[in-house]
């Protein structure tokens, strides 16, 4: 959060504006875990690059960041 702005009607909150890359998956093992998870699922040589495709279901672009998506898990009651 860099700053609070007075509150818009009819605009749900909370609400991000923007972002980089995408979250890394639930449960991946922290930083250390996250690195090896993008090292094996960028290597098709990688023991583990099959079983974490299946794991993260299919397909992961660490660069993706699609701040709509995060609006609407934001607002799910």
């Amino acid at each position: 959060m860099e700053k609070a702005l007075p509150r818009d009607p009819g605009v749900a909150y909370p609400r991000c504006l923007t972002g980089r890359r995408a979250c890394p998956p639930e449960d991946c093992g922290g930083p250390w875990g996250y690195a090896n998870f993008i090292e094996a699922i960028t290597d098709p040589r990688h023991e583990e690059h099959d079983e974490l495709l299946e794991w993260v279901g299919g397909a992961f672009d660490p660069s993706r960041f699609d701040a709509e998506d995060i609006n609407k898990r934001l607002t799910i009651p």
